[in-house]
């Protein structure tokens, strides 16, 4: 799904001089977050599973006077993650802001849910999504932060769901994992805010990206999903790009440990 042009960039959320890794950045969400980062003056490494995603988006940015470049790796693979790293290190310097995107179960073409119910599923159906969406943002925040400590500075930044912020029972694991990631950035803050670094997430509801464009094809379904919001529309990949954008930016220099909904009023937080 395309969207409007990001706006350009103003000095409170100026990201000039830095290098931004955003994962799974070759479409929907993480796509957004790259575009808005590029207009705002960062050099952005646009990762992604399917090496023609990423080349796609680099380009979109380049050809747009921006800086970006294309990195395929699967965030599940240790040693994929850390080899990634150290070339963004020896092609651009070492990264600055990780924004740790890539979700699912991964590389998965429609991005449904199964079916089943927990207690009718497996370690086999488990896997892909533990590995994607806690494992994945241990890997990709392991190889990061030692950069980020050594220069004294650093933004990580994680988009979970209100799966694992309030709960959904048909996403029983993925919600389990992804409050592993909001758990884990929590404790991560508090071990890394002395080396002048941020660690925050951002829950999201529902949004409209190529992963469930099956579903939002069903008038009906987005019927009954927007019963749920009380801003009466599917969310959009720029929603929560804005709100990273932010996160990242000089800003919010001040904010930590947090996790920030931006879910249309699905549900509320004190």
């Amino acid at each position: 799904m395309q969207t409007a042009s990001p706006p350009a960039s103003t000095g409170l959320l100026d990201l000039t001089g830095r290098t931004v890794l955003v994962t799974g950045a070759g479409q929907g969400v993480g796509r957004e977050v790259a575009l808005y980062c590029a207009a705002h003056g960062a050099t952005v490494v646009v990762n992604d599973y399917h090496a023609d995603r990423a080349a796609s988006v680099a380009a979109e940015i380049t050809d747009g006077g921006g800086a970006a470049l294309p990195e395929t790796c699967d965030v599940t693979v240790f040693d994929d993650v850390l080899a990634m790293v150290a070339r963004v290190e020896d092609a651009v310097g070492g990264v600055d802001v990780l924004v740790n995107n890539a979700g699912n179960a991964g590389p998965v073409v429609d991005g449904t849910v199964p079916a089943p119910p927990f207690w009718e599923t497996g370690p086999q159906e488990w896997d892909p999504w533990l590995g994607t969406n806690f494992f994945g943002v241990l890997h990709a925040t392991r190889a990061a932060l030692p950069g980020m400590v050594a220069r004294g500075w650093g933004r990580v930044i994680t988009t979970i769901s209100d799966a694992g912020r309030v709960g959904e029972p048909n996403l029983a694991v993925y919600g389990g994992a992804k409050a592993g990631a909001a758990g884990f950035s929590r404790g991560l803050a508090k071990a890394v805010g002395r080396h002048g670094i941020t660690v925050n997430c951002v829950s999201l509801g529902s949004i409209d990206t190529p992963g469930v464009a099956a579903l939002n094809a069903d008038p009906e379904v987005v019927r009954k999903s927007l019963g749920r919001y009380v801003i009466r529309r599917i969310g959009r990949p720029d929603d929560v790009a804005g709100m990273v954008l932010f996160l990242a930016s000089g800003s919010a220099s001040w904010i930590t440990g947090q996790t920030y909904p931006v879910n249309g009023g699905y549900s509320f937080a004190v």
